[in-house]
């Protein structure tokens, strides 16, 4: 199949989800960070004709419900390979958990490689399957989401992440 896209209704709002014959190579909100240019999402197709845009509606609506901790969706998001190696690592982190841009590079062999953590992190072309949204700030804090820390927020609440909770003691 050719690179394909479409809009997927969600609560989060409509996703721009985007796909080539390998699998999911990009699900964007509303005002996202980091966009794809037009010219790299390929063709226009109804969500509801594309078995694997049906299968991700069904998936995330499950999710958002509470129904389910865990995606099973084929995936062929492209980066370098430092940020596949980060992508790598969210996938690692538990429904339910947090890690720091610190932590993660350490997991790396360098604490100084945090910043550059952050821009892969930012960078993360699969929203939400790939779970940057448990990436937090050293202190706790939630920071940066290229779905806007509203949508990050509650996407934490939903896992009933510690972080969260800790929060909202104050």
């Amino acid at each position: 199949m050719p690179l394909r896209h479409a809009t997927l209704p969600t609560s989060l709002g409509d996703l721009l989800v985007v796909a080539d014959a390998d699998g999911l190579t990009g699900i964007y909100f509303p005002g996202h960070w980091h966009p794809p240019s037009a010219d790299s999402i390929g063709l226009a197709v109804d969500a509801a004709s594309e078995a694997l845009f049906m299968e991700l509606g069904k998936q995330l609506a499950e999710y958002l419900d509470g129904r389910r901790t865990v995606f099973d969706l084929p995936t062929a998001a492209a980066g370098d390979a430092f940020e596949e190696a980060v992508w790598a690592m969210l996938r690692e982190i538990p429904y339910g958990a947090t890690t720091t841009y610190g932590e993660l590079a350490v997991r790396l062999g360098d604490r100084n490689l945090a910043r550059r953590v952050g821009y892969a992190v930012g960078h993360n072309p699969l929203s939400i399957l790939v779970p940057c949204h448990r990436v937090v700030g050293a202190s706790g804090s939630l920071t940066g989401y290229a779905g806007g820390l509203e949508r990050k927020q509650l996407l934490l609440e939903l896992e009933g992440a510690e972080v969260v909770a800790q929060r909202r003691l104050f």
